[in-house]
């Protein structure tokens, strides 16, 4: 599978990164929002990892421009936030319009049914 990752945390990018990437994936990153549509435009990814809290603008915004383009529309993603609440859960994916939800820290179980979600 091709994957991006975008979070502005290099700890967490890293390590989101380097797991994927040892479960045999092409993976991409960025540190923000600033480029990542360019990159999701012409990157044909199977599913984009979106962290919430970022600065600048943060990643229910940048959803939103995503999901309201006709190239990424259709785009999956999955928020990888800290935020665990339900109701933040529940926001990100009813609201927001995310496919789906991963909790901060990721683990490779975690991780592992996401993919099987996105490839059934």
């Amino acid at each position: 599978m091709r994957l991006l990752v975008i979070d502005d945390s290099a700890v967490d990018r890293l390590a989101l990164v380097s797991m994927l990437q040892n479960l045999g994936h092409d993976v991409d990153e960025c540190e923000g929002t600033e480029n990542a549509l360019r990159q999701i435009e012409s990157g044909n990814y199977n599913l984009v990892f979106l962290d919430v809290v970022m600065p600048g603008q943060d990643g229910y915004k940048f959803l939103r421009s995503l999901r309201l383009n006709p190239t990424t529309a259709d785009q999956y993603v999955v928020f990888c936030s800290s935020k665990t609440t339900p109701l933040e859960v529940n926001y990100g994916i009813k609201r927001a319009g995310a496919n789906d939800y991963l909790t901060k820290p990721v683990t490779n179980e975690t991780v592992e049914e996401i993919l099987q979600r996105v490839n059934a």
